[in-house]
């Protein structure tokens, strides 16, 4: 039986840990060609490339100039652009600085929106943009004005960009995850606060890193071809 994305190359941003590292195992799984960035985690990153065969790539989301040798690694040709990787913030509006506006917008919003420029002339007509956002777009809680900022307006670069690209056959699309069991939701949140995040989940859990994979290979599949502009939630009905 052939998988469905035999043949397509991917690359996924942030891949070495959570929720890339999940997308990292099922795109591979259905037949894709991985290539996936880090940061830091350099010994995770070597072990998914052992497990995998993916090609791991260090990129620092912070720093714009690590861009060109990312997309070096998918010179002959791309199909699949999953914008993964972010950061997670939270801090009153009272204590927000110039340097943490200038750092989440960076890694949040403006990295995604120029790896979309730089896949643009490397994607192949039918190909797939996924974009990482976040439910606390859509639930604004206190502390996550700058977060929440950074991701809604990943949310509106999607739409453009689907309105852009889509005499191509490209589509492009947002995920949005709600509370998903990841380091990144660990770090900014206390037992109390998961807690309350399962209370208000309608599936009564919090998210596994592959229930957003599934939704993201939904998305980079062939039946997903009449899918674009949209925001799918991905967080067991965090909001309904």
């Amino acid at each position: 039986m052939t998988l469905p994305l035999t043949g397509k190359t991917a690359l996924v941003t942030g891949g070495s840990r959570g929720i890339g590292r999940a997308t990292v195992l099922r795109l591979v799984a259905d037949g894709a060609r991985v290539v996936f960035t880090y940061h830091s985690a350099k010994d995770a990153a070597d072990a998914l490339t052992e497990e995998t065969g993916a090609v791991a790539v260090r990129c620092d989301q912070a720093d714009l100039d690590t861009l060109p040798a990312v997309f070096e690694t998918v010179r002959d040709g791309l199909d699949i652009l999953v914008n993964n990787a972010g950061v997670a913030f939270a801090k009153p509006i009272a204590e927000i600085t110039p340097a943490d506006f200038d750092r989440i917008l960076t890694i949040n919003t403006k990295f995604p929106l120029f790896a979309i420029q730089a896949a643009v002339p490397l994607l192949r007509d039918g190909g797939r943009i996924i974009n990482l956002s976040s439910l606390n777009t859509a639930v604004p809680a206190p502390g996550g004005a700058l977060y929440s900022a950074s991701k809604a307006a990943l949310e509106q670069v999607t739409k453009i960009a689907a309105r852009e690209l889509g005499a191509r056959g490209i589509t492009v699309n947002t995920v949005s995850p709600g509370a998903t069991d990841t380091d990144m939701l660990r770090s900014v949140n206390t037992p109390e606060g998961l807690e309350r995040a399962v209370a208000f989940t309608a599936l009564q859990r919090l998210g596994t890193p592959e229930d957003v994979a599934a939704v993201i290979a939904l998305l980079a599949g062939p039946d997903a071809a009449w899918v674009t502009g949209q925001n799918l939630h991905a967080g067991g009905g965090f909001v309904i």
